[in-house]
């Protein structure tokens, strides 16, 4: 135990290196790194997936063991205050423990998986203030409300008594920021912590980590992909690659005067908001290290009449209570939306979690069912459709779902899973299907030797592209992309985005594209939808939603959009985000039909009053 600094960093980390058992031997995730945090300091580690940026936070908290890690060397210093400063790599576990959570806090990247399915988010929110901070369950219930009111989660008093599938995944990742910010730490490690949220949330949350390392003087440790949020967040910017400390900097030294090759490809690859101004066609992303990419020419004819037509879509979701689970209030998920989709043409729709895109998504294919409304697939009701038929029509609409890693098999071959589909709607022969399943590897840029891999074996980039050749196994007209880049880093997220872009210009496919990620979205689509409490409030070409927003909603989502540019920091500014009204409504509401001004050549706005947004 050494004696506490007041002038000294909060942590510092010297000469670390992390290896991992395989079968084939040792594998070292970090080699070499050394960087310190200062009190009330954010420090933000960048870098593409494999870089090692987690496994260096996971080790300071001594979590990397549970990996299958190892602290193969140096030490990870610790200032606890008063108690004095140690090295966590020679901690004992019982005290490593007791450390965890309460001085250290860690906001984890994927919040299904921190969160714990079977007990309710009040209860596992209380659980470290009634271990760590020794409140009463009383005093602790207070403390949940007011931390969910803090992360801005609507109806918190419902909330708590819900499990964590109930929430969206934007609220699931509100619940983790603020389990890690109850016990107020002296180091705040926050490991993506906003890759799943909207614009709107991402800026509040961003914003309430600010305020809380300038009020309480906490360190923060923040790994992001997003060079735009480290623009906003950063003091200093450490840059990592394959394991090493490539550069280290202050933020404006970084972004204005990059010493290494890495960090100029890095910052050069982030698409930026108003790049697409003036001009008329989709582009691919640029990739890492290359010249910028030329635009897609489609080799279809983009079709005038529509591969998907939907009209007056309306989904609801029952809430049940009492002692009979009778329905009290409907969840009104999508509320009278319209749209079309022309043949080899991408529509986005863009909102905040919670807003209706993904149940929009879901009920075109019908995984969900909507209470009324029409949905035209090649002229055909899709609503209408017996089980046989509509078994036969979703070969030819697919979707790309969010996390990769849920939707396939853990237990099936990738080979397997491809082949799938073509084994229940085709009559080829085995041969036949491998072939088609080797080609489609090949079209997704994966090597064949991974045919036979299990998901666990891929990075989340490459679980995307098996996820896309599997969509693309039966030739559909459309593909339902839902946030299908939202987590993943900027150099898989552009390979991705430029495979969809490329096989749309070859193949003549239709794409709704949901996300959140207002520069890909300018980036990708012919025409953008805005969604807020289940209606699109705004619709029309790129150019016009991108470039002259007509609707407050819209003005509102484009202004909460992080600049990456650290000379003009909007993270300390006044928001005044409106919060987010209920979705629920009794039984008997009447709602209002969607009446829209006609802007000229198909730009459309709402009118009227919808949550506080009047027109």
């Amino acid at each position: 135990m050494l004696d506490h600094d007041p002038n000294g960093p909060v942590a510092s980390i010297r000469n670390l290196q992390v290896t991992f058992q395989t079968k084939d031997g040792p594998v070292v995730g970090v080699k070499d790194i050394s960087f310190d945090i200062a009190p009330g300091e954010t420090v933000c580690v960048v870098g593409e997936s494999g870089s090692g940026k987690s496994v260096s936070a996971l080790s300071l908290m001594r979590l990397v063991e549970f990996g299958g890690g190892k602290i193969s060397g140096g030490e990870l210093l610790f200032d606890r205050g008063e108690a004095g400063r140690l090295n966590m790599a020679e901690t004992d576990p019982e005290l490593a423990r007791t450390i965890r959570g309460n001085e250290i806090g860690m906001i984890f990247q994927e919040p299904m998986t921190a969160l714990n399915p079977v007990f309710t988010v009040g209860r596992q929110l209380a659980e470290g203030l009634i271990l760590h901070k020794g409140m009463t369950e009383k005093e602790a219930e207070t403390k949940v409300l007011d931390l969910l009111r803090q992360v801005r989660i609507p109806e918190p008093e419902r909330r708590v008594k819900q499990y964590p599938h109930e929430l969206s995944g934007g609220m699931r990742q509100r619940v983790v920021i603020a389990m890690a910010l109850a016990c107020e730490p002296r180091l705040l490690i926050a490991d993506e912590p906003t890759t799943a949220l909207d614009v709107t949330i991402q800026a509040e949350i961003l914003a309430l980590i600010d305020r809380l390392k300038r009020e309480t003087g906490t360190a923060v440790l923040f790994i992001t992909h997003d060079m735009a949020v480290v623009a906003q967040m950063a003091d200093r910017v450490v840059v990592m690659y394959r394991g090493e400390k490539v550069e280290e900097g202050s933020v404006e030294e970084v972004f204005e005067n990059p010493k290494e090759d890495y960090t100029k490809a890095l910052l050069a690859a982030v698409p930026k908001l108003g790049e697409m101004t003036g001009k008329a066609a989709p582009e691919p992303m640029r990739l890492i290290g290359q010249e910028a990419p030329e635009p897609v020419m489609p080799k279809h004819e983009v079709g005038e009449k529509p591969i998907l037509e939907v009209r007056n879509l309306i989904t609801r979701f029952p809430v049940r209570g009492g002692f009979f689970r009778r329905l009290v209030a409907n969840v009104h998920a999508v509320e009278d939306v319209s749209f079309d989709i022309p043949r080899g043409e991408t529509l986005s729709l863009v909102g905040e979690s919670g807003c209706g895109k993904s149940s929009a998504g879901r009920s075109i294919l019908r995984l969900v069912e909507p209470l009324s409304g029409e949905i035209r697939l090649n002229g055909e009701d899709v609503v209408a459709m017996r089980p046989e038929t509509l078994r036969k029509a979703r070969a030819d609409m697919q979707m790309i779902f969010q996390d990769p890693f849920a939707s396939l098999n853990p237990m099936m071959r990738l080979i397997e899973q491809v082949a799938e589909p073509m084994k229940n709607f085709g009559n080829a022969s085995s041969q036949e299907i491998k072939d088609r399943v080797a080609g489609l590897f090949d079209r997704v840029e994966l090597p064949r030797s991974f045919l036979y891999r299990y998901p666990h074996e891929l990075s989340g980039g490459q679980r995307q592209r098996v996820a896309i050749a599997r969509a693309l196994a039966l030739n559909p007209k459309l593909i339902i992309a839902d946030e299908a880049v939202s987590a993943l880093d900027v150099s898989v997220q552009a390979q991705v985005l430029n495979l969809l872009l490329e096989l749309q210009a070859d193949l003549g496919i239709s794409l709704l594209f949901i996300s959140h990620d207002m520069a890909v979205v300018e980036r990708v689509s012919h025409r953008v939808g805005v969604m807020y409490l289940g209606r699109i409030v705004e619709t029309g070409t790129r150019q016009q939603v991108f470039e002259d927003p007509q609707h407050p909603y819209t003005k509102q989502l484009m202004s909460a959009v992080p600049r990456a540019d650290p000379r003009n920091k909007t993270i300390g500014k006044e928001l005044n985000f409106k919060p987010i009204p209920s979705p629920i409504f009794p039984i008997d509401h009447n709602a209002e039909p969607s009446v829209y001004d006609d802007l000229g050549n198909g730009h459309l706005v709402l009118k009227g009053d919808w949550g506080g947004f009047e027109r």
